[in-house]
């Protein structure tokens, strides 16, 4: 596999920060586009362009096919049982809300349980707390281990006949864990117990198989796979989207309005109101292929590789303090330098053209539990090279020589 090669498509990786080289390690946050999808957004504007599912006009019908067929690439790249099951959302968030708004006023009421963890992303906790504050709920949260993981038996410990859903993330954007997700499933399936799974860190570097996995809901962002901002992904299985309300009302998710009466069409239409971010879908669909063109296998060995690489290195700096240690673990590595804010550390790295995030990558929780405000956070993609964690290293001894001053 030629990283170079894959690299050039990029044309974000031609210019210079700060007169470097760009070494852009801020990939959980979100990834650059390779040029396929920048020229596919453009050529939908300049040739193809409609509002979808309204009008019958060429343009129209066109824009709407290549809409649609977006969502069948999704249906295949996930291996969901049917096109159905795929809704677009302007995000993974508005995914997460969905679900939590929708199944938190048609199941849940006061006194049932709610089981997260503590590796949750704001957004897999934040709409529960709408739903803990609206119906009474009770949110209980599974424990993450010195090593940042939650194992399997953490979560069967909290599990009651109260428990009503139990939402995870798939891959932690601190620890890099990558939960047993399955494990978990077939836990919650003997109790009859729907399964939420945030696949924001999950999607972009782990294969994605939904019958395999069996969760009830996924949902994940385009933004971090390669793709366009505003467009999220929710995988919902069938029975689930048939039971439960719709989650915005307006054009284009109604089947008939009366003034007496509204009525609703199935799944995906009853979840898809007003006018969605067309060109953004269509550009996914490329970030799709770009992503089977190399193969998800391939990503994820050559991703390991250069994470075990600059974990290496990173460990045999004293002052450099690892944030987890999980046995599985994805392509992130947060981390601290001692005596140097987290703010200071990105600031300065950024002099020498890399860039990193620093803060709590909304995951106060998490922070609270290891006893920081804030973590720096190296991430990759398919990109980056070890020569990108060589330079890693480097600013990060030029920003401890800035301190010694």
């Amino acid at each position: 596999m030629d990283i170079n090669s894959i690299k050039s498509q990029f044309p974000i990786f031609k210019n210079k920060i700060n007169g470097k080289p760009l070494i852009y390690l801020d990939n959980a946050n979100s990834s650059q586009k390779p040029l396929k999808v920048i020229d596919r957004i453009s050529k939908f504007y300049s040739k193809e362009f409609s509002n979808v599912g309204r009008s019958v006009h060429s343009l129209a019908v066109t824009a709407t096919n290549r809409f649609e067929e977006t969502r069948d690439l999704v249906k295949k790249y996930i291996n969901a049982k049917s096109r159905e099951e795929i809704i677009f959302t302007k995000n993974a968030t508005e995914a997460i809300n969905l679900v939590a708004s929708t199944y938190g006023e048609r199941f849940i009421n006061k006194g049932d349980e709610i089981l997260i963890t503590e590796l949750e992303h704001h957004a897999n906790y934040v709409p529960w707390h709408f739903i803990r504050e609206k119906k009474g709920a009770v949110i209980k949260f599974a424990k993450c281990n010195d090593r940042g993981e939650v194992e399997i038996d953490e979560i069967k410990k909290l599990i009651t006949n109260k428990t009503k859903i139990i939402g995870i993330t798939h891959l932690s954007n601190v620890t890099g864990a990558i939960l047993p997700v399955k494990k978990i499933v077939d836990l919650a399936k003997t109790k009859n117990i729907p399964v939420l799974v945030d696949g924001c860190q999950g999607a972009p570097h782990l294969k994605l198989d939904m019958q395999e996995l069996g969760c009830d809901f996924y949902a994940f962002s385009c933004h971090k796979m390669y793709g366009p901002t505003g467009v999220g992904i929710l995988y919902a299985k069938k029975k689930w989207l048939d039971k439960l309300p719709p989650y915005q009302g307006g054009g284009g998710m109604i089947e008939e309005v009366k003034k007496d009466k509204i009525t609703f069409p199935g799944s995906p239409t009853k979840y898809e109101a007003g006018t969605l971010q067309t060109a953004e879908v269509v550009g996914f669909s490329e970030s799709i292929r770009f992503i089977e063109d190399i193969g998800i296998k391939n990503i994820m060995k050559h991703e390991k590789e250069v994470m075990e690489y600059g974990l290496e290195k990173l460990k045999k700096n004293n002052s450099v303090k690892i944030i987890g240690d999980p046995k599985e673990k994805g392509s992130i590595i947060a981390f601290t330098i001692k005596g140097i804010h987290p703010h200071d550390i990105a600031t300065i790295l950024d002099e020498d053209g890399v860039a990193i995030r620093a803060g709590h990558h909304c995951c106060q929780i998490l922070h609270d539990k290891v006893g920081v405000a804030a973590t720096a956070r190296a991430s990759l993609g398919i990109y980056n090279t070890k020569e990108d964690m060589d330079s890693l290293c480097n600013a990060i001894e030029k920003c401890k020589k800035i301190f010694e001053k």
